[in-house]
């Protein structure tokens, strides 16, 4: 494991958002945002401060790595585990993710988030590439599940099964995604909230690093995760009903990747995510109108 930087008592609090390019001022309009996280893809380690805005490092930053591919038998590139680790120190992130799913195999590139098959040897494969990228990382490493429109059929647990597997595998904290969650519980028929318990009731006290929240779309009868619509009430419902089963609320953030909204709209909506999770709002009090 790399030598691991002392990032003192900093944590993840409160309520955060992802930060793009195409709503940075919005976002730094938001004056109690917790934290930011940054896609690692998207930056240069070298240029990280000409990449991203200064505010953005006025915050605690996660960097979400979304190409590392941790579920490919074929191994981790050298050179996406150095990017990632490197992009951890050029923002002084309090953390890094990544997610349970690959994106190559047989060298060839999927373009996408796909699921694996909940096998022991998936585990082995998982439990040996999270490994290799924290040799690299001086920061912990949070592993997110994604939204799947399948599941592979000879899986050998269920979804909780596994992940509570591979955190006594690996002993890394989970990137719970609420919105993942839903996602996957309504393709599949089934009831979200029993979804989120039976995943808590086998995971040990503080296995949450943090939580996403995203929006979704319905096409042709299936719910796809697209982080390009408003975070819905099934979401803010879901997130609350998380929050409940929690010692604390957990820090939580939003992904929105297009279609971005007006600024006061975005405000607006980190608003609700923030009370649905139980943390202050992160905006301004609106204007009373009294003089001063």
């Amino acid at each position: 494991m790399g030598a691991r930087r002392d990032t003192g008592d900093r944590r993840l609090r409160g309520t955060g958002a992802g930060w793009r390019g195409a709503i940075a001022a919005a976002l730094d309009d938001v004056p109690g945002l917790g934290f930011h996280e940054v896609i690692a893809e998207s930056i240069r380690p070298g240029s990280a401060r000409d990449d991203v805005s200064a505010s953005l490092l006025r915050h605690d930053v996660v960097v979400h790595g979304v190409r590392l591919s941790l579920g490919s038998p074929d191994g981790l590139d050298p050179a996406r585990v150095a990017h990632l680790a490197a992009c951890t120190g050029a923002t002084g992130a309090v953390l890094a993710s990544e997610h349970v799913a690959f994106v190559r195999a047989g060298g060839m590139e999927a373009g996408h988030l796909l699921p694996l098959p909940r096998t022991r040897e998936a585990l082995d494969v998982l439990a040996g590439n999270v490994a290799r990228t924290r040799s690299e990382l001086d920061v912990p490493l949070a592993l997110e599940p994604i939204a799947a429109l399948f599941d592979w059929p000879d899986d050998e647990f269920d979804e909780a099964g596994f992940l509570l597997r591979l955190h006594e595998r690996t002993g890394a904290p989970l990137l719970l995604d609420v919105a993942n969650v839903g996602v996957n519980a309504r393709n599949r028929g089934r009831d979200p909230r029993a979804d989120i318990d039976a995943l808590l009731a086998v995971l040990p006290p503080g296995a949450i690093a943090y939580c996403h929240v995203a929006g979704s779309a319905d096409h042709d009868g299936l719910v796809h995760d697209t982080h390009t619509a408003p975070v819905g009430p099934e979401v803010l419902d879901l997130l609350a009903h998380t929050v409940g089963q929690l010692p604390e609320p957990p820090p939580v953030m939003l992904e929105r990747d297009g279609a971005y909204p007006p600024a006061a709209e975005l405000a607006a909506e980190l608003a609700a995510i923030a009370a649905a999770a139980g943390h202050p709002s992160p905006c301004r009090a609106p204007a009373t109108g009294v003089p001063s």
